[in-house]
């Protein structure tokens, strides 16, 4: 490796490999969720959580939870997971954890919103996972 951060398709990759390994039943309902890597929040996302430092938001969920959709609905934006690089890249450094790992640990939680899942719950899976 030539020193340089991992770039959004080293992130993307990790992503897409950590929602391979969600198990079944979540597995068969996450076809149409649609996976964003950024480099940050926008500054809009960060103001209605209230969070002022960019680096504290690794990944976001946007969508209704499972649970809570309707067959009648139409027309609304698909269910979306962003990945924010810079944040996950700066606790990577910051902990130690294999990039991997922390990749694996971020999906779970957002793709956990999806489901309307508790952290509770969010950790069993990752655990069951993992």
């Amino acid at each position: 490796m030539s020193g340089q951060a991992p770039g959004k398709d080293v992130i993307e990759r990790l992503a897409r490999d950590a929602l391979a390994r969600i198990p079944d039943p979540f597995q068969q309902h996450l076809a149409d969720v649609v996976l964003i890597i950024e480099d940050y929040a926008d500054d809009e996302t960060l103001d209605s959580l209230g969070i002022e430092d960019p680096l504290d938001l690794t990944g976001l969920y946007h969508g209704r939870p499972l649970g809570e959709k309707s067959s009648f609905e139409s027309g609304a934006l698909p269910d979306r997971i962003h990945l924010y690089r810079v944040p996950i890249l700066y606790e990577w450094s910051a902990t130690g954890v294999r990039l991997d790992d922390l990749v694996w640990h971020v999906v779970v939680h957002e793709v956990g919103h999806h489901f309307g899942l508790s952290d509770e719950q969010m950790h069993a899976l990752e655990d069951a996972a993992g």
